[in-house]
């Protein structure tokens, strides 16, 4: 049986905690490149290996007082990166490296980057944020960098088979996470019927009767629409939802270079127009909508990092259409 070789992020982490300064190289090994790749999409070339550094720093001090990631190292470097970054823009200096975490580790204060306050604020950003930090390490390297089962399994301790059988859960947890979020404020039996039962519309999961329910009902009812189509997007289009909300309007030019590829973002958009619109007159209406706003925010994004050409699309899993039978998840090893 296929073995993952090494330890994972997360042992990795514990030791250092314990005092592994060996780990943390180990971990600086794997998770460099990146951590410059952000740097870049945040200050000239020349600058980027020392804010890179600096962040590494800053994560180090973060595991030693007890704080900072438990499994998802990646998504927490790159975010250390992006306030690093902002608060050298604040001091006019070098960030100093320090025992006390507890200032570091507290929400800025006055930094506002009006660009994602929307994203950070939305519904999916905060269904991640609920998700178990596993969920949200195996999402991050494959739905939002891309990443290959095979090249994340070290990572996270797994054979590649395993990292698909949790990338599918996580999905699917995401997917409800998402949901739940609405659930709250649902009001009508109707739409409480509708709206529990989305998730296994957009994967392709109810019977063909429920499907026709499901139609109908958003046919009449524009709120029920708009939650579908915001699915649709948690699904279709993952990387350009999480990435400004973790890493700022820097996110979209990180992914970019991590591809190194031409085609632009918004063609997660088009995607998930096309996903949304097949069922009603009404659901094309809101899905354009949707469009309209989501690529005006990549495009904002691209003018505050100065990046000319569009953001690439990433290498992601494709999501099955509402009216096809779910996929068979893959078994774990």
């Amino acid at each position: 049986m296929e073995t993952p070789e090494g330890p994972s992020d997360g042992e990795l982490i514990a030791r250092v905690r314990n005092g592994d300064l060996e780990a943390y190289g180990e971990l600086f090994g794997r998770h460099h490149h990146a951590a410059e790749r952000m740097a870049r999409q945040l200050v000239p070339a020349g600058d980027a290996d020392d804010l890179a550094s600096d962040a590494f720093a800053k994560v180090l001090d973060a595991l030693r007082g007890g704080g900072g990631p438990d499994i998802s190292f990646r998504a927490y470097l790159l975010t250390t990166v992006r306030r690093v970054h902002v608060d050298r823009i604040r001091s006019g200096k070098k960030v100093q490296t320090t025992d006390d975490i507890a200032a570091y580790e507290r929400e800025p204060e006055t930094f506002d980057d009006p660009t994602v306050t929307g994203f950070e604020s939305g519904a999916a950003a905060k269904a991640f944020a609920s998700l178990p930090e596993r969920w949200q390490a195996v999402l991050w390297h494959t739905e939002v960098e891309g990443e290959k089962p095979a090249a994340v399994a070290p990572l996270l301790g797994l054979t590649a088979n395993g990292v698909s059988a949790l990338a599918y859960r996580a999905r699917e947890g995401l997917r409800q996470a998402y949901l739940q979020q609405h659930l709250a404020d649902v009001a009508g039996d109707r739409c409480r019927w509708t709206t529990e039962r989305l998730g296994a519309y957009v994967r392709g999961g109810l019977t063909k009767r429920e499907n026709r329910n499901v139609r109908e009902h958003m046919d009449d009812c524009a709120k029920c629409t708009a939650v579908y189509l915001e699915l649709v997007e948690v699904n279709s289009a993952l990387p350009a939802l999480l990435a400004p909300a973790l890493l700022g309007t820097a996110g979209l030019g990180y992914l970019a270079a991590a591809s190194g590829t031409k085609i632009g973002l918004v063609g997660f958009f088009v995607t998930a127009w096309r996903k949304a619109t097949e069922n009603s007159t009404r659901t094309a209406v809101g899905a354009g909508a949707v469009v309209v706003v989501a690529v005006a925010a990549v495009i904002a994004a691209m003018a505050l990092t100065g990046n000319e050409s569009p953001p690439a699309a990433i290498d992601k899993p494709s999501v099955p259409q509402p009216t096809q039978p779910p996929a068979n998840p893959p078994t774990v090893p």
